[in-house]
């Protein structure tokens, strides 16, 4: 009878998922050798190969595939059953900026509910400020925000690139103020927009703030406004117009986590969270329009 062992299938599980040996051994906060040390025990207990593995290229054999979702089947009933054994629940409240949750939100936090499903997670949205207000209080335990200024602390996940973005059909009058739709006065996304605007003495007036970042989106996407939004959220149908409108370029902005986590579980939840972030960060490109005349005073 073939006796498989939990760390070699959530080994090829993070393999999988991040087709990287190197992301798969930061998400269980160890070594790329023993990642690898741990796929070969599992293939060879299996007598397949999982795993095709190049200098340039980490993919799935087709045998690799068709394991796939009995592994995770595999690991997440391991989890049900140690829950089972457990009398103490386990919940952690994570913050995630308005301006960092991008679409494939749903997919990391599904990741992370099948990595530990005896695990409760309350997750909070907001802008960056406000979550590490609620980070420095105690009422919330980890937060991925868009880094602050006045901030030194928190571990680095990636930089953010944020460009200025319309509707295809946004009209901007000559001689008008450049109308902004962005988050609340809080917001450090909104006043480095405006703070690049005052310095290259581009005038402008808010038309839409507050609401949320869906509420943001809606307005961009409707043609009321421009919004300084990151790539990642930045929706489809919307296109750059930094260049076309004469606007300076906005700063990148690192994206960082904070957490006070301390149980053992609960942070290699939160290591294979982060390493999926850094995974699926935005790829795709949103295309830039051409330029016409400049707004600059």
């Amino acid at each position: 009878m073939t006796i498989l062992d939990v760390e070699s299938v959530q080994a090829f599980v993070l393999v999988a998922d991040f087709q990287s040996f190197t992301r798969a051994a930061a998400a269980l906060d160890t070594s790329q050798a023993a990642i690898s040390m741990k796929l070969k025990r599992l293939e060879d207990r299996l007598g397949e190969k999982l795993i095709e593995r190049t200098p340039r290229l980490v993919r799935l054999s087709a045998r690799g595939a068709s394991f796939l979702s009995v592994a995770r089947d595999f690991l997440a009933a391991h989890e049900r059953a140690v829950a089972g054994l457990s009398t103490t629940s386990r919940r952690f409240t994570l913050g995630i900026a308005d301006q960092v949750a991008g679409p494939e939100l749903p997919v990391l936090l599904a990741r992370l509910g099948a990595h530990d499903p005896a695990l409760l997670i309350e997750v909070q949205l907001g802008t960056s400020r406000d979550l590490l207000d609620g980070f420095d209080r105690g009422t919330i335990d980890a937060a991925i925000v868009r880094k602050e200024d006045d901030r030194r602390d928190g571990e680095v996940l990636s930089e953010e690139r944020f460009s200025w973005f319309a509707a295809p059909e946004f009209a901007h009058r000559k001689g008008e103020p450049l109308r902004l739709a962005s988050l609340s006065a809080s917001c450090g996304v909104r006043n480095a927009a405006t703070r690049v605007l005052d310095a290259a003495h581009v005038e402008w007036i808010e038309v839409f703030l507050g609401g949320g970042m869906a509420a943001v989106i809606a307005a961009v996407s409707a043609g009321i406004a421009v919004g300084a939004l990151a790539h990642r959220v930045a929706p489809a149908g919307v296109i750059e117009v930094g260049e076309k409108l004469g606007l300076p370029q906005l700063p990148l902005s690192e994206i960082v986590l904070h957490s006070n986590l301390s149980d053992a579980r609960s942070r290699s939840a939160l290591r294979t969270l982060t390493a999926a972030f850094r995974e699926h960060r935005a790829q795709g490109s949103i295309k830039t329009a051409v330029r016409p005349r400049s707004i600059r005073r």
